[in-house]
């Protein structure tokens, strides 16, 4: 998907005014709602969003728990976690999809979403990996990476990426031998 298409995009954050200019630096193209707190993030959750757009620290409930309530519900849009707090251990076993540290320019807000919503065509272990190579890369920004939790994440990593490129390999090789119907008389 690109620009201008139809998806819909939730940004929950708190602060009612980042919350209101994410709208406006995302408006032109996609259908945007906006929460300022987790229980209104639960309230305006539906199959019709694709992304989640989630501040980590809010007073009423936490950007963790309202993760885990959108996951527990099973919704399946891709989940940012679009946040000021620094990554650490901590987000190896949320089920995100990505992690930015705010603040954020609107072409990166733009390019967020629209890498989520292309992620969300893969299949479920392509969106692991990508998931799981986003929390690797939030950890080694913040220098978090001497821990026993990050060498279980690259662990994971590697054995996804190791599925992934099986599968890749596989329909490969199936697809080379394929035939291609043609005008053949």
């Amino acid at each position: 998907m690109t620009g201008t298409s139809d998806a819909t995009v939730l940004a929950v954050d708190d602060e009612p005014d980042l919350a209101e200019l994410y709208r406006v630096y995302l408006d032109s193209a996609y259908d945007v709602r906006v929460a300022t707190g987790g229980d209104e993030a639960i309230e305006l959750m539906d199959d019709e969003v694709d992304v989640v757009l989630l501040d980590r620290r809010m007073p009423d409930m936490s950007g963790h728990e309202v993760l885990n309530e959108i996951r527990g519900e099973g919704y399946d849009a891709r989940v940012a976690m679009l946040t000021a707090v620094e990554p650490d251990v901590d987000i190896v076993e949320m089920p995100f999809d990505d992690y930015k540290t705010k603040p954020v320019s609107k072409e990166d807000l733009l390019t967020l979403v629209e890498v989520l919503l292309h992620r969300a065509a893969f299949d479920e272990r392509s969106q692991e990996f990508f998931a799981l190579a986003s929390k690797k890369a939030a950890l080694e920004a913040t220098g978090t990476t001497g821990s026993d939790e990050y060498e279980a994440l690259i662990d994971r990593m590697e054995s996804v990426r190791l599925e992934v490129d099986d599968t890749l390999d596989h329909l490969s090789a199936r697809d080379a031998f394929v035939e291609v119907p043609g005008n053949v008389p």
